[in-house]
């Protein structure tokens, strides 16, 4: 990753400081999810009392009213507010993972150090952020199972610190190096999530579309893609930052971020990576699909 790379929107940080993203992108990004979240909240509002889901939509409509503020807010204050975000999200998502995964209090430390490391490297220096830092990582992240000498289960320690490492805090450090195009990205995957389970729900009962994607995650259809394609365009065109490289990276995400989460959570025996975030189970059930479009954008526009 080099700070010297263009950005996908021509964004970028102001040189000396400055929003994170312009008046103008942050102020159309906030009125497209006020508007949403409008009509959602009255959509669910309205619904009968025969619809099934209708206590669980609920759930998640005020959980997203009370997030979107949050990621908003954030990134609207600048390098500090991306900061802040994006070291909160990876302390509560490595707590989850680490707890899930069963890693020892060594490996938890690094991930904790981590989670608050590189979100502050990626703002006071990030043309730090290279392959040479990405090979420090790898060292850190077995090292607590090299120095213990265990021999039954250190390289399966090491193998899950180090795929944490780049899953979580690097992943969320694009909070912080991609200027504008990190706020278009987190409203086009919450979008995207919508978009895949509305899809799902209209087209994924019948047809070729009802066809899961992985045995992993069996209630994730070709139509809930087709749904979140849509979804993720209209947002990124709303919000005026739709590229067709854009789109793709955060369709991806979306997509390939829901089945990673799913392949640890099936090997960790677990449904839901916690139970603290009404309508979705924890941090990392709402983030997963985020830190995968984070991470692909930083590869082709940085």
């Amino acid at each position: 990753m080099s700070a010297g790379g263009g950005f996908l929107m021509g964004g970028g940080f102001p040189v000396g400081g400055g929003f994170l993203a312009g008046e103008v992108a942050a102020g159309r990004a906030a009125a497209v999810v006020a508007v949403v979240l409008g009509a959602g909240g009255i959509a669910v509002a309205t619904l009968p009392s025969r619809v099934r889901m209708r206590a669980e939509l609920r759930r998640r409509w005020r959980t997203w009213a009370l997030a979107a503020p949050v990621f908003l807010g954030a990134l609207f204050l600048g390098h500090g507010g991306a900061f802040a975000l994006a070291a909160g999200l990876g302390a509560v998502a490595v707590g989850e993972y680490a707890r899930m995964v069963a890693l020892p209090r060594a490996e938890r430390a690094v991930l904790y150090g981590a989670a608050v490391a590189v979100p502050a490297l990626a703002w006071a220096a990030p043309g730090a952020l290279g392959l040479p830092f990405l090979g420090g990582l790898f060292l850190v992240g077995a090292l607590a199972a090299l120095v213990s000498g265990d021999a039954e289960q250190g390289f399966t320690r090491a193998c899950r610190t180090v795929f944490g490492l780049v899953w979580i805090p690097v992943s969320l450090s694009g909070l912080v190096l991609l200027g504008d195009t990190a706020l278009a990205v987190g409203i086009a995957v919450a979008f995207g999530d919508v978009g895949a389970w509305c899809g799902g729900t209209a087209l994924g009962r019948k047809g070729p579309l009802a066809r899961p994607l992985s045995p992993l995650s069996p209630n994730k259809t070709w139509a809930g893609v087709l749904g979140a394609a849509l979804a993720t365009a209209g947002a990124l065109a709303a919000v005026g930052s739709f590229t067709p490289v854009l789109w793709a990276t955060v369709l991806v995400g979306c997509v390939l971020g829901d089945l990673l989460e799913s392949m640890v959570k099936r090997e960790a025996g677990v449904k839901d990576a916690g139970t603290w975030l009404p309508g979705f189970g924890g941090l990392l059930d709402r983030v997963d699909s985020l830190l995968i479009a984070l991470l692909l954008t930083m590869v082709v526009t940085l």
